[in-house]
């Protein structure tokens, strides 16, 4: 795509939330909306816009970080009285065909995560939310 140096390409070196965001547009894909998060203790104060993503029937939002290099994609979201909120995470390093979901559950590939477990609150993050309508997601964020 030509946002890379020559020597990237066929190198193994990972890409971002941005880089993935650019790829959705350059091929074609969904829409990618990023949101910069810069400490991961202030995810708190996105929850409300990540829950209006998913009930508006955004798609799954790929998540990159710099201390916390675990890569990861929310399925969902449930907010709790108080401040108690749950992710649902999915680790996209998965690949083949499970037998069952429990079985990817069982084996730790997907399930629900507290928050503050979920997100290292020193880290900033980039969260790129998938939508197949830009103006649908637009909405959800404003």
């Amino acid at each position: 795509m030509g946002d890379k140096p020559p020597g990237f390409r066929g190198s193994r070196d990972w890409i971002g939330c941005v880089e993935a965001s650019l790829c959705l547009a350059h091929f074609g894909g969904p829409q990618g909306r990023l949101c910069h998060v810069p400490r991961g203790a202030g995810l708190h104060g996105e929850l409300e816009k990540l829950y209006s993503h998913f009930a508006a029937g955004g798609g799954p939002v790929m998540v990159g970080g710099d201390a916390d290099a675990r890569s990861k994609a929310l399925l969902g979201i449930c907010i709790g009285s108080g401040t108690e909120a749950y992710v649902l995470v999915l680790d996209p390093h998965y690949w083949g065909a499970p037998k069952s979901p429990s079985e990817l559950q069982a084996a730790g590939w997907v399930g629900w995560q507290e928050v503050s477990a979920a997100f290292d609150p020193n880290s900033f993050y980039n969260l790129c939310l998938t939508s197949l309508s830009s103006q649908q997601q637009q909405h959800t964020l404003d």
